[in-house]
């Protein structure tokens, strides 16, 4: 059951009816089962592993609070989490790595493929698993109710691609005794039908210019301009598909009265890779800074210390995102994008001239423009890694895409065969600018939402209109077949 089916459409409002007719006590239950229908939706087999680990994972916090400062038994309910993560996220990666090892020996590949398929949010849960017992570990209270608990991973607008929630402050709101209030609704269907237009209305238009140039090989078939187009598509495809998703279970949960972390902030504005990492995937990045970084050592050591904790949490984080190395390369990429922010940071402030340059005002907007469009073009060689599988063929793209050799010798019926010098060029440069202006005002409601309300100030026919006017855009421009949430592999 997608986000963007109707059968979603259908689910949603019975269950936000059910949630206000129900009296408080049976609220909280049916919301639980609601989420594991809806997680059953997918492949019903998977419920088997998710419920015991939740029940392993909640029995084992009672027993952490009970010694809360307890090491050992800390390391063994983050173990338990990671081992079953392993085995079914990395299980065939690890087989794959060690046949190609021993092909590369001399021999024949043995092709140690295993049949285990990956269960639909296993990585989120784990991260929520985890993170709740490093917060005992702290000293914060175990949850006492197995169904509050289990609702707090299970939660079905975050349940398969986050955001990952703080269970302190969700299970603060699950224990409310909220009353239904016009503002919840205000609030949430507008963001769901942002949401939803994000992903059908943008994303899975862009998705169809994106497989063109980057799918089986094909960009050998293109000049390093060309290219840079089609990064740019994926770059924006990757945020309306995720940032849709998150808008469309913020938007849900508001329905209930609760809200989600906001997990995007306009993150193509970013000035610098560090900046990047605060405003995409907020909630993961707070979760490797606070469970994987600090943990680490933080930047507590020596510099080499810090740069080393850095790049060990987003190679890390990498391989977090997909079991195959493309992921470990885009996070050793970012790992090392940190590293040279942070140690070109010190090097300006470490200099007295270079200091009193950068603290120009006039230098100081120029470096910010600057600083941006560089950020923003170094985002776009990491989703080259991130989206081709094939690491040698998404360093043949990054490559042409720096040199930028208008042809190449290719087979083809020459230079006519490009796909934008000769006859898409008028067509796409129009394109890539509406789709920035497109970002920028599909994110304003979005900060209207939830800083100045003035979306919520507005006439209710105004708002009406507004969402109509997207809604018939969605249902006009929706392509033939809808793409998965990119994160939903994750």
């Amino acid at each position: 059951m997608l986000f963007t089916s109707a059968e979603y459409i259908l689910f949603l409002p019975l269950i936000v009816l059910l949630f206000w007719i129900l009296p408080k006590a049976a609220r909280l239950p049916m919301l639980l089962i609601a989420s594991y229908y809806f997680y059953m939706s997918f492949i019903p087999q998977f419920i088997l592993l998710i419920l015991p680990m939740t029940l392993a994972n909640w029995l084992w916090g009672k027993v952490l609070a009970k010694d809360h400062t307890n090491k050992k038994l800390l390391g063994i309910g983050i173990a338990f989490n990671l081992i079953i993560l392993a085995v079914f996220k990395y299980a065939n990666f690890f087989a794959d790595t060690a046949g190609n090892i021993v092909h590369l020996s001399g021999h024949a590949n043995p092709h140690w493929t295993l049949n285990i398929i990956l269960p639909l949010g296993i990585s989120f849960f784990t991260f929520e698993f985890i993170h709740y017992l490093f917060e005992i570990y702290r000293g914060n209270k175990p949850i006492d109710s197995f169904v509050l608990f289990a609702l707090f991973a299970a939660f079905f607008p975050t349940q398969i691609a986050g955001p990952i929630k703080r269970y302190p402050d969700f299970v603060e709101q699950m224990q409310a005794d909220n009353k239904l209030k016009l503002s919840y609704f205000d609030e949430g269907v507008p963001l769901i039908v942002i949401g939803m237009a994000k992903k059908l209305l943008l994303a899975d238009n862009l998705a169809i210019f994106v497989q063109m140039g980057m799918d089986k090989g094909a960009v050998v078939n293109y000049s390093g301009l060309e290219l840079w187009v089609f990064a740019y598509a994926f770059a924006f495809q990757i945020y309306f598909d995720f940032s849709g998703y998150t808008d469309v279970g913020r938007g849900s949960a508001m329905l209930f009265g609760y809200h989600i972390p906001i997990n995007f902030n306009m993150p193509y504005i970013a000035k610098n890779m560090a900046d990047f990492w605060h405003r995409w995937h907020i909630s993961l990045s707070t979760w490797l800074r606070d469970y994987l970084f600090i943990p680490l050592g933080g930047s507590r050591g020596s510099r080499w210390q810090t740069n080393r904790n850095l790049f060990l949490t987003m190679a890390l984080g990498g391989l977090w995102h997909g079991a195959s190395w493309n992921f470990v390369v885009w996070g050793v990429f970012h790992g090392l994008a940190l590293i040279v922010h942070r140690e070109f940071t010190a090097f300006v402030k470490s200099v007295a001239a270079l200091k009193a340059i950068y603290e120009n005002a006039v230098f100081a907007q120029f470096w910010r423009i600057f600083s941006l469009l560089l950020t923003f073009h170094a985002v776009c060689i990491g989703w080259v890694f991130f989206r081709i599988q094939d690491i040698g063929m998404a360093w043949t793209m990054v490559r042409r895409m720096l040199t930028l050799r208008p042809f190449y010798s290719i087979p083809g019926p020459g230079p006519e065969h490009f796909l934008i010098m000769k006859q898409e060029l008028p067509v796409i440069v129009p394109v890539v600018l509406i789709m920035v202006a497109i970002l920028v005002l599909t994110n304003w409601p979005v900060s209207f939402l939830n800083e100045k309300r003035v979306f919520q100030k507005m006439p209710a026919f105004v708002q009406a209109a507004f969402c109509a006017v997207v809604i018939m855009a969605i249902i006009t421009f929706l392509p033939d077949n809808s793409q998965p949430f990119i994160y939903f592999q994750f």
